[in-house]
């Protein structure tokens, strides 16, 4: 191809791009702009590689190369940027919107895991209540699970140890199946929320009160002390998320229900990237350290009563030395 049907041929994405990068270097680029950012980079690159290659005038390259490097410039310091608001985020922005927005917080902790020890209570007391929630066969093999016989305990507890990262991917799937659940359930008014959150504290309530009842406590405490700083926070904040978009639907004060739901949902999207961490985390304690029987229960109490420190002081303290308002 000649160079000037080359030129005439694209001249004009090498005059958006220029556009583009203006925006950038001066702070005025909207999301337009970085959305079409990284693929008119790499367009422009494959230009400059042909360029090059059929030997064009050294003014054509000249110009291609100081769009590249203002376009590397960009790039990378995006990224960057982008690195450093996803660690802000982490440290500090995370645990000063679970503060921010406590009262949904407070509702969905004390739907969830007032209804978790309330159950475990009334079944322990009166054994047999826990087959209004489970089903025999149910019930029989959650005590096999936490069977103080057995060589690992939880789920799958057969498995070889070589099998962990297998059931970390497995965790994963079904912690964050469960977050999501009770989050976009949020979107029925907030009955989905409240419906999981009590369905989940109730389950988990009745399996924690049976064990301990029938002489399993040893196994079961130790084996959930561990993740369960994580993913029963994880839960709660989940269905604090969902509790806040249907109050948004329910009482939208003056705004139209959809502008109301829309704020309501930014909010509630940046408490479920948390939640998605957490349980990240989760997971991995639950597949590599919870399910371990080559430690004594004590020693996982003493982690377990950590991470719960850990937890809680993390979502009270952290971001505050910045001044943020709660």
């Amino acid at each position: 191809m000649k160079q000037s049907l080359f030129e005439s041929r694209y001249q004009a994405d090498w005059q958006g791009f220029d556009q583009m990068l203006v925006a950038l270097e001066r702070g005025k680029a909207d999301s337009k702009h970085m959305v079409g950012f990284a693929p008119a980079y790499r367009r422009l690159c494959q230009h400059l590689a042909l360029a090059q290659e059929r030997g064009y005038s050294s003014h054509l390259i000249d110009l291609l190369q100081q769009l590249a490097m203002r376009g590397h410039q960009q790039f990378y310091r995006h990224n960057s940027r982008l690195g450093a608001q996803i660690i802000g985020f982490v440290l500090a922005g995370f645990p000063r919107l679970v503060r921010a927005e406590w009262p949904a917080v407070a509702t969905a902790s004390l739907l969830f895991f007032g209804s978790l020890f309330g159950m475990a209570l009334l079944v322990y007391l009166f054994p047999d209540l826990i087959y209004s929630l489970m089903a025999p066969a149910e019930v029989n093999k959650m005590e096999a699970m936490y069977d103080p016989a057995a060589r690992r305990i939880g789920r799958f507890a057969e498995r070889g140890s070589g099998e962990d990262w297998m059931m970390f991917g497995f965790y994963i799937m079904n912690n964050i199946s469960v977050g999501f659940q009770t989050f976009a359930s949020g979107l029925l008014f907030g009955l989905g929320s409240l419906f999981f959150l009590l369905s989940n504290g109730l389950t988990i309530g009745a399996v924690a009160g049976h064990l301990t009842q029938i002489g399993f406590s040893e196994t079961f405490w130790s084996f959930v002390i561990g993740h369960g700083a994580f993913e029963l926070t994880a839960i709660a904040l989940a269905g604090a998320a969902g509790l806040k978009l249907g109050w948004a639907l329910l009482a939208p004060g003056r705004q139209p229900r959809a502008e109301a739901l829309r704020v309501a949902a930014g909010r509630s999207v940046q408490l479920v990237a948390g939640v998605i961490l957490f349980l990240l985390i989760a997971a991995f304690i639950e597949a590599y350290w919870s399910s371990m029987t080559y430690t004594t229960p004590m020693v996982k109490y003493g982690v377990g009563a950590a991470l719960w420190l850990l937890v809680g002081a993390y979502l009270g303290f952290a971001g505050r030395a910045q001044h943020a308002p709660d």
